[in-house]
């Protein structure tokens, strides 16, 4: 009886190994998730803006802005915001970048996406001009509130 006794301690451990390894695999997906919940939602860092354009930021104006559900070729629902964007300042901005904040009902913040409503390629926008923009969104959480997010100038390059 000793014998098996020091077979069992010798060959085998306290704790089975499929037990170890299920536990190894749920510590590494809580870790995973947490990390998942605090920096999924805030997405990449944000610009700041320069103090340049921070004091330019009252010479823009965005109008006509709103919000409509279209459905893609496959089916999918897409979220657009459109609206217009006016330079009543004096300098010519090659490139304008808004972010848009989606809120839940609790007003928490679900996604935070930065966009551009002024690109070079596209002439920029000169003093005294106003410019069409469409930002469509496809994929948005499902516990988005369904409400118009917050637009915010995120940045200004003249």
């Amino acid at each position: 009886m000793a014998s098996e006794t020091e077979t069992k301690a010798a060959g085998e451990s306290a704790v089975p190994l499929p037990l170890l390894i299920v536990i190894a695999v749920v510590v590494a997906g809580a870790t995973g998730f947490y990390y998942y919940l605090k920096y999924s939602r805030s997405g990449p860092p944000q610009a700041v803006l320069t103090a340049e354009a921070k004091s330019y930021v009252k010479h823009l104006q965005l109008s006509g802005v709103e919000m409509k559900a279209t459905e893609s070729y496959i089916g999918q629902a897409i979220v657009e915001i459109i609206g217009r964007i006016t330079n009543n300042g004096d300098r010519t901005l090659s490139q304008v970048d808004i972010n848009c904040v989606f809120y839940d009902p609790y007003g928490q913040v679900v996604l935070r996406q930065r966009v551009s409503i002024v690109r070079p390629k596209t002439g920029g926008l000169k003093p005294g001009e106003t410019k069409d923009f469409r930002l469509p969104f496809d994929e948005l959480p499902q516990s988005w509130n369904n409400s118009m997010p917050q637009l915010v100038i995120a940045q200004i390059i003249f």
